[in-house]
């Protein structure tokens, strides 16, 4: 658990700091106690079990939102090869909210683009805690066009709580910068993979998130808006936060039934956190699965496709 328990898990950090104790005990004193520690471990195996067997939306979003879960440079750094950093969107500055470059997944080259938010104070300063300004999602652009003019796929990783609403980026076009991202990427000749990591929010998210194949892990949310922000504006109680997180619908299993994403991959019990290989392991074979799918698609295919999938979303009447 990486040392830091959410409110729900409270009942996992007792037997895990025992645990700890044991084990310390084992070493130091040279006493038997394998059959004690060996109980414990079989304990708490079964209890996070059942705390995750009834998790609830706003638990889930508890852990889309965990200080310990992987963010996109972890999986580029494990899932990817030979990643080479690219900057600048060419016309204002280069945003460290988003990190991009090429990179190998196995023998496949490809664009990937990344929502950083970042680890320490200075880190989450620097990459202005995962939200983009406008260059940030010009420099996504630029990037995906380039990938486009060698025929390379292109894969989005997508974590921010939202693109940045500072009065700077406003001024520059945050809202235009989207929305050409939302134009271009729905004609891009190129496949387009998009996969929800942590928090997928609003607009910021969906920027990145146009793809021929969405997938999403387990324990990731993607909504128009925050739960708190939801329960604010709807109830005037940030306090209605988990019937707004029900509400919306954001997590990953009612986002499949509703056809909004692809596909769902699975995370170990107690999130992608409590055991990063295996997380990354699944990613890495999802992305090669539907990569050799889009792959045989000719790039007309292609956009068709995804403007067929976008098209087909909601339920209306006329």
């Amino acid at each position: 658990m990486n040392g830091q328990f959410l409110d729900f898990e409270q009942p996992l950090q007792k037997i895990v700091e025992r645990l700890e104790e044991l084990r310390k005990l084992s070493t130091s004193e040279d006493l038997e106690l394998h059959e004690e520690i060996g109980k414990l471990e079989k304990k708490l195996v079964r209890l996070r079990e059942e705390i995750y067997q009834k998790i609830t939306p706003y638990q889930r979003v508890q852990l889309a939102r965990h200080p310990n879960r992987p963010y996109a440079l972890d999986y580029i750094n494990t899932v990817f090869e030979d990643f080479i950093e690219l900057h600048g969107d060419r016309s204002f500055r280069d945003d460290p909210s988003i990190v991009a470059g090429w990179a190998g997944l196995g023998k496949i080259p490809v664009m990937v683009i990344g929502q950083q938010k970042g680890r320490d104070t200075k880190e989450k300063i620097y990459r202005n805690f995962g939200m983009a300004h406008p260059e940030g999602y010009r420099k996504a652009l630029r990037l995906m066009k380039q990938a486009e003019k060698f025929s390379r796929p292109v894969i989005s990783l997508i974590d921010t709580p939202g693109a940045y609403p500072g009065i700077g980026a406003e001024e520059r076009g945050q809202a235009e910068a989207i929305a050409k991202n939302l134009r271009e990427m729905a004609m891009l000749r190129t496949p387009l993979i998009s996969v929800v990591i942590g928090e997928g929010g609003s607009g910021g998210a969906l920027a990145l998130g146009m793809g021929n194949r969405v997938l999403m892990l387990e324990n990731a949310i993607y909504s128009v808006i925050s739960p708190e922000g939801c329960a604010s504006i709807l109830w005037r109680d940030d306090g209605e936060k988990e019937r707004s997180a029900a509400a919306l619908k954001l997590d990953a299993v009612s986002l499949r039934e509703l056809a909004v994403i692809d596909e769902i991959i699975p995370e170990p019990n107690g999130g992608a956190h409590n055991d990063f290989n295996a997380t990354a392991e699944g990613l890495r074979e999802a992305l090669d699965r539907n990569l050799k799918q889009l792959s045989r698609l000719a790039a007309e295919e292609l956009v068709n496709q995804r403007i067929e999938k976008y098209a087909a979303m909601g339920a209306f009447q006329e």
